[in-house]
């Protein structure tokens, strides 16, 4: 059984991720509709990013580009599993490719609850 929709959920990676560009301040603002997912991130490293892919049950693939706070650009290409935390919270496992570079790496995203 699939989890719940991603529509309107936000995420936060939970460590700063080697060789990336992500980190605990960088905010991903999901939407879906229909399988077909897409995201808005930033904070950090990250002035903005964007994601889109698709959706597969559990499985999300998806391409990204994003301008760093340096100036600079970037794109890559990644596969997140979702899983459902005991606390009732969403965790994608990502690992993820540069197109843009070379390099490659993991990294983990929870659902941020705002109350």
């Amino acid at each position: 059984m699939a989890s719940r929709s991603l529509d309107d959920l936000r995420f936060r990676s939970v460590a700063d991720v080697e060789g990336g560009d992500v980190g605990t301040e960088t905010i991903f603002h999901y939407r879906e509709d229909d399988g077909v997912i897409h995201a808005r991130y930033e904070g950090g490293a990250v002035t903005l990013g964007f994601l889109v892919g698709r959706r597969d049950d559990d499985r999300l693939e998806f391409r990204y580009a994003q301008l760093r706070a340096d100036g600079t650009t970037a794109t890559g290409h990644c596969v997140s599993q979702i899983e459902t935390l005991d606390d009732g919270r969403l965790r994608m496992s990502e690992t993820w490719e540069w197109d843009s570079a070379d390099g490659s790496g993991t990294s983990t995203v929870e659902e941020v609850v705002t109350t």
